[in-house]
């Protein structure tokens, strides 16, 4: 088990040279997904897993080819419940519903899982369990309606496929870690997973919250770290405005930023966080969206003399280029890839993920995109992504940076 000093831990801006990541390989919480409830939990169509694994993968190396430490939530986790028996706990509670279990089989269930090996519980806790695989019968001296009346191949434990999108449960601030507050029911979960390894893991000891997941909703895809001091927040679907607020005061509190940009984004499914709008791709440019660039705008947030002020709305490549300090971002356009009905390319064409400043690594299949980058100077690193990607998200939302160097 690795186990390094906090002050080796930070992020200040989206495109420092990445030192340690946070991914999630994807296994059987994908394999448990079926034409009847992938809906219900929210993923986008069935994946082939084994292929999506092989992807990820070379993801993953990709990264090691440069250095990058890769963390694994399913190691950490794995590892957390094996050091920390009130890890244990809380990931236990926070996955037994009563609300949907009732009290009986809440408390058999608890009691089970509670001597239950760590390798095993982690599995658990992250792919599900369903009523067939629960090692209580319905003999006992209290039976439990709620077994009685579930079919067999219903969850008790709710898997979480898109635990893989481990930027959207915590994200970074500086020296601090901040654990969001998804606002899909579903989905609540994988930051109470996300919230034990940081509380309760050794890498982690001594770190210091920047954002509890209590407060109002906010999620990493919507969270894009412009410059030090300088953060923009999309507001939309799932971060809502009361959300970006209490982010903004809580990072003025800690002195982690100056300035929050709140970008208004549509208020639909395809356009689910910020990243899936633009991405940066250089200290001074951005991937982007190019029917969103003349509309998108944001409210400055800044904070002066301990007093908090509100300005704009004004165009948003004016308010960041302002608020970072520089004369004009850089922006390129993403080309039209892959346009479905459903779907459009830009989902993850331009939901890249920035290695170091001006290198970046994204999907093979947006030849379009990536020959623009390229055009403007950026070294572009592809990877694979017709299992992990299909519009369900880039190699952006797929890592949760943990390290970066500073901006020379």
């Amino acid at each position: 088990m690795s186990v390094r000093e906090p002050s080796e831990l930070g992020v200040d801006t989206e495109v420092g040279a990445l030192r340690s990541v946070l991914l999630h390989r994807p296994g059987d919480e994908l394999r448990r997904l079926t034409p009847r409830n992938n809906d219900q939990l929210l993923f986008d169509g069935l994946p082939w897993v084994d292929r999506a694994q092989d992807e990820h993968d070379a993801f993953a190396n990709v990264l090691r080819g440069r250095g990058i430490e890769v963390l694994l939530v399913s190691d950490l986790l794995t590892e957390t419940l094996t050091t920390s028996g009130a890890a244990r706990m809380q990931g236990i509670s926070a996955a037994v519903d009563p609300r949907k279990l009732g009290h009986v089989l809440v408390q058999d269930l608890a009691a089970h899982l509670r001597g239950v090996p760590a390798a095993e519980l982690s599995t658990i806790l992250t792919s599900g369990m369903t009523f067939d695989e629960l090692p209580i019968g319905t003999g006992a001296a209290t039976p439990s309606l709620v077994r009685l009346m579930h079919h067999g191949a219903d969850f008790v434990i709710d898997p979480l496929p898109n635990l893989l999108f481990t930027r959207d449960s915590s994200f970074w601030i500086g020296g601090r870690v901040a654990i969001t507050s998804l606002a899909l029911p579903a989905r609540v979960r994988e930051a109470s997973l996300t919230d034990l390894i940081y509380a309760h893991h050794p890498r982690f000891r001594g770190v210091r919250r920047a954002y509890e997941s209590h407060t109002a909703p906010v999620e990493g895809g919507d969270v894009l770290l412009l410059a030090p001091g300088v953060i923009a927040v999309g507001v939309g679907e799932r971060t809502t405005p009361a959300g970006a607020e209490a982010l903004a005061r809580s990072v003025f509190e800690d002195e982690l930023a100056h300035t929050v940009l709140a970008v208004p984004i549509e208020q639909r499914r395809a356009s689910m966080h910020l990243d899936t709008v633009l991405t940066m791709v250089d200290s001074d440019a951005v991937v982007m969206y190019p029917a969103v660039r003349d509309t998108l705008s944001a409210f400055t947030i800044r904070r002066e003399d301990g007093v908090v002020g509100i300005g704009g709305p004004e165009p948003f490549l004016d308010a960041a280029a302002a608020a970072m300090g520089i004369g004009k971002l850089r922006v390129i356009d993403t080309g039209l890839d892959h346009v479905t009905a459903e779907r459009e390319q830009w989902d993850d064409g331009n939901n890249t993920l920035a290695l170091a400043p001006g290198v970046v690594v994204a999907y093979e299949r947006n030849v379009e995109t990536n020959a623009r980058m390229e055009a403007a100077g950026i070294e572009v690193l592809r990877i694979s992504g017709s299992e992990l990607g299909s519009g369900r998200g880039g190699p952006r939302c797929m890592s949760c940076p943990l390290a970066r160097g500073p901006l020379d």
